[in-house]
């Protein structure tokens, strides 16, 4: 049974996953495209922006994070994720603040810290400002950054572009509540300008220092934030000598505070990021054991004694994470664990029912919920 944690930020919400603690594979939960999909369906399945890992280091960080879109594809990085991320790693370590993660990402190492007031301030790195790192193929004007007149549904349109190690499109705009979003948002995510789709965001700028602003997000469609979005806008916002450096961003789904420090280089998000639940997803979700797609092809199953000695896989062949998904091929001898550890999974679940197994993971979710709440409430003197 899968158990998962639901966070948003500003309305983008997330299942967060815990892997820290089951080995370096990246195929630690099982997941596919599919299966994202099904959790991620708002009337099928749990529902939700997107799905979060949290997984070992591999490149000297504290934890890695992937992240996989609604739709299953997975993106560089994601503003609203991370800060999630954070939320939930501080709510199940128990951690207050001043603390601090290093996380490994697809768009390198970023850096989200947990404030005193409960929010998370990111340190999302510096911009992408050339084509070949957003990527697009608009080239870089006089304003610093890649920008042109594109043709979308048939009508010219001004777009800017800007990395946060995912690629966005950014388009100032009169009236933003005016924009056709799903329209103009779906075809400029495809539009040969960006290679790699993009995400679309229509920014309004009330003062230098306030914008609104809508976003599409690739792979998600509409939703009522997006960190890394939010950076890239003021980035380009500023670029283009409409906004400050230091700006209120307002989201469908709230406010988020962005800083492109002038020294470092580098942007910076702070923005909230709240528990929604804890929960189990229901194994009939995924269907049954036979429905799985096979990570690996195995043979046959042998016909004779002799064909059994001469095709059984060698304890030191066996790759249980991908040979083994239908269940242990070498019960008696497993390499993957010891005898007395299957012995008490074993009397585990003979002894107990499904029905036992729910309250179980309930009575651990219930636990860390009441710890949740109790950190959350204010002190007595």
């Amino acid at each position: 049974m899968l158990q998962f944690s639901k966070y948003q930020g500003l309305g983008n919400d997330f299942l967060l996953l815990d892997g820290r603690s089951l080995g370096d594979s990246e195929d630690v939960f099982g997941l596919t495209p599919e299966w994202v999909r099904r959790l991620c369906d708002r009337r099928f399945g749990v529902g939700a922006d997107g799905v979060i890992l949290a997984l070992p280091p591999r490149e000297g960080g504290e934890l890695r994070m992937r992240i996989f879109n609604a739709d299953g594809t997975e993106p560089e990085m994601c503003g609203n994720g991370i800060r999630c991320l954070a939320r939930f790693l501080a709510d199940s370590d128990g951690d207050v603040a001043p603390r601090r993660w290093e996380v490994e990402t697809l768009a390198g190492r970023i850096v989200p810290a947990l404030a005193e007031d409960g929010r998370i301030r990111v340190d999302m790195g510096a911009p992408f400002l050339t084509p070949e790192t957003i990527p697009t193929g608009l080239a870089v004007g006089v304003e610093g950054l890649p920008v042109g007149m594109l043709e979308v549904l048939g009508e010219p349109m001004a777009v800017a572009a800007a990395g946060m190690g995912n690629p966005h499109a950014v388009v100032p705009v009169d009236d933003v509540a005016a924009i056709d979003l799903e329209s103009l948002g779906a075809a400029l995510e495809v539009h040969e300008a960006f290679p790699a789709r993009t995400n679309v965001h229509f920014v309004q700028v009330l003062t230098p220092d306030h914008l609104v602003m809508r976003v599409w997000e690739r792979g998600a469609g509409p939703t009522l934030a997006c960190g890394t979005g939010a950076c890239a806008t003021l980035v380009a916002c500023h670029l283009l000598g409409l906004a400050d450096r230091q700006a209120r961003l307002d989201l469908p789904g709230g406010p988020l505070e962005i800083d492109w420090d002038e020294a470092s280089g580098h942007v910076f998000m702070t923005g909230p990021a709240e528990a929604v639940f804890d929960g189990v997803v229901a194994p009939s979700l995924f269907g049954t054991g036979d429905e799985r797609p096979p990570a690996a092809e195995t043979p046959p199953p042998p016909t004779t004694p002799s064909a059994l000695v001469e095709t059984e896989p060698s304890l030191d062949s066996i790759d249980c994470a991908t040979v083994c998904v239908n269940g242990c091929l070498r019960p008696e001898a497993c390499a993957s664990a010891s005898a007395e550890a299957r012995a008490r999974v074993t009397a585990l679940l003979e002894g107990c029912s499904l029905d036992d197994l729910v309250a179980l993971a309930g009575e651990s979710l219930e636990s860390r919920t009441r710890g949740r709440l109790c950190r959350d409430e204010p002190a007595v003197s």
